[in-house]
């Protein structure tokens, strides 16, 4: 996935009382959170957000939808494995019974049941996405060789000696005077 991101599944519930959609580092989800958006009221659109990831590192992440309702409870959805890749080739993505927009990725999440009661949590459909082949890396054109180190530190060493004989000589005229 990359750029912008549509969020696409069904937040109006009844006994909703407010909903958040966060995202994780996949390597590290339960640590750190970070808040896409917060929803107060129900939303009857089917794409209820739209993920920016173009601020994002490329990597793997997990994304998570919270919702509470006004008895107290709260479900949680989780989609794993979302690879964000905003630098390299847009991935090709075989969808069943989807169609591809230009602009948007989309990811679909299962509508909520209507039972309030926190229970399993339903698995998204499986999305196939393929990627490009990885090309090589032009050349560095900062690079440092053997032979450079070797003449940075000899102009070092003899730029020491030098201030080493200069302080050695101005010691022993003060001595003399």
């Amino acid at each position: 996935m990359r750029g912008q991101v549509e969020i696409v599944g069904n937040l109006n519930v009844p006994n909703f009382a407010s909903a958040e959609l966060a995202f994780s580092y996949a390597s590290n989800p339960a640590d750190s959170w970070f808040t896409i958006q917060t929803f107060p009221q129900p939303v009857v659109d089917p794409t209820f957000a739209i993920w920016d990831t173009t601020t994002l590192t490329d990597g793997d992440y997990v994304l998570h939808l919270r919702v509470f309702f006004q008895d107290g409870s709260s479900q949680d959805i989780v989609v794993p494995d979302l690879k964000i890749r905003n630098d390299t080739l847009p991935p090709t993505a075989i969808l069943p019974t989807a169609t591809a927009t230009e602009s948007f990725d989309t990811i679909t999440i299962n509508p909520l049941p209507v039972s309030s009661q926190a229970g399993p949590t339903p698995e998204p459909e499986p999305v196939l996405l393929t990627y490009p082949s990885p090309t090589p890396m032009p050349a560095n054109p900062a690079s440092v060789t053997v032979p450079s180190i070797y003449s940075k530190f000899a102009q070092g060493v003899l730029i020491v000696f030098v201030l080493f004989i200069f302080f050695a000589l101005i010691l022993r005229l003060r001595k003399n005077i």
